[in-house]
């Protein structure tokens, strides 16, 4: 007979047991001895967590045939990623997007909804609908859904659910988990929209094995999310990483937030559309057509005027890099969001920009790497990593 299920907080309430979990599913498969290495403790202590991940399915071990057919067949741990099914939703000004995933942050479906607007009943409402549209493409995931991860813009208690303030939708202390719970009847997490992509980038991608790295998304706004020492870093109350308010310039345009010069003011979309308009190309209105603009092969004034205006909104990134290395000394800076597309750009003033102002050998010892495909998926994906992070309650961020 099969154990009776658990909860899974309670399966994993041991600080050991969670570490095991996440280590397992972020580096797996691996054997018994590789995982007590990676956490630095002694195989007995990785023997006793073992047994109830097992017994209830949570983690499953299988023989593998070692390289070249010699020695011993070692036995090895993974993630049972049919254990439980994940919803990641992830709140924009214009839309909402949504994932399911399995334990491994696979994504099984995917959708997203446009905005009639970004008002807080709006999005929750549209969130909700969203989640149970998402859950009815997944077979049989109403009886193993463990949870929705939602990422929204801006300062974020992710204790209380809360955002306490996002220039970018326009809230003010908007209580998202407990509406959104209500109408699902699902725990919610909620978290800075850049730390789920920290989240992501940490198990899965650029970020795995780095313990020092900034995800900076450039876009309708400019964001920030760190990994610190191994762990995801929001500050004293959540509000760590916003280096779109970093003020560079006093005398600089009006922010979203409503004070002058911010980076965001100087190196965002609006802000490259705003230099374009200022030099008179006012049928230049979407930042795609910029974008096009900039690229095309022309001697056209308005060429040149578009690949200045994104000149000069990387070389407020660059300021705005240079300071987050000076300060953090970091190993990598990954640059995502929607504006990445146009590192070709804005990259080569950004890094010389950032050459230019880091300390020392703060930026040679920083690595840059551009994720332009971080689109809506991998920010509701990193949002469905925020759930299966707080279950199995680890320290491995």
């Amino acid at each position: 007979m099969s154990p009776s299920p658990i909860p899974f907080s309670d399966l994993l309430g041991e600080q050991t047991r969670a570490e095991v979990f996440a280590t397992v599913l972020t580096a797996g498969p691996i054997s018994r001895t590789q995982l007590a290495e990676r956490l630095g403790l002694v195989p007995s202590s990785v023997t006793r967590a073992l047994p109830p991940l097992l017994e209830h399915d949570y983690l499953r071990e299988s023989e593998a045939v070692p390289q070249g057919g010699r020695g011993r067949p070692q036995k090895m741990l993974r993630v049972n990623p049919g254990k439980h099914v994940v919803v990641g939703i992830k709140i924009g000004p214009t839309q909402v997007s949504g994932v399911v995933t399995d334990m491994a942050a696979n994504v099984l479906a995917r959708a997203d909804v446009a905005l009639a607007d970004c008002t807080p009943e709006t999005a929750l409402s549209a969130a909700a609908s969203l989640t149970a549209g998402l859950l009815a493409q997944a077979p049989q995931a109403a009886d193993r859904v463990l949870g929705v991860g939602v990422g929204v813009s801006g300062h974020v208690d992710s204790e209380a659910g809360i955002c306490r303030y996002s220039a970018l939708l326009n809230w003010t202390k908007v209580d998202v988990a407990g509406p959104l719970s209500e109408a699902t009847g699902l725990r919610v997490v909620v978290n800075n929209d850049v730390n789920t992509l920290v989240v992501a980038e940490r198990w899965f991608g650029e970020g795995r094995d780095i313990d020092s790295f900034a995800v900076v998304t450039v876009g309708p706004g400019i964001g920030c999310g760190l990994l610190l020492d191994g762990g995801l870093y929001a500050g004293a109350t959540g509000m760590a990483g916003e280096l779109g308010h970093l003020p560079l310039d006093p005398a600089g345009p009006m922010c979203s937030c409503g004070r002058r010069g911010c980076l965001e003011a100087l190196a965002s979309d609006r802000a490259v559309l705003r230099h374009l308009q200022d030099a008179g190309v006012s049928d230049c209105t979407t930042i795609d057509a910029a974008i096009d603009l900039a690229r095309a092969r022309s001697t056209a004034p308005a060429h040149a005027v578009a690949q200045s205006a994104f000149a000069e909104a990387g070389t407020a990134l660059g300021r705005g890099l240079a300071g987050l290395c000076n300060l953090l000394n970091l190993q990598k800076i990954i640059i995502a969001g929607e504006g990445a597309v146009a590192y070709d750009l804005f990259g080569p003033a950004a890094e010389q920009t950032l050459q230019t102002y880091a300390f020392s050998d703060a930026a040679r010892d920083c690595r840059i790497h551009v994720d332009s495909a971080a689109q809506h998926d991998l920010w509701a994906r990193g949002a469905a990593c925020l759930v299966i992070r707080a279950a199995v309650r680890s320290a491995i961020s």
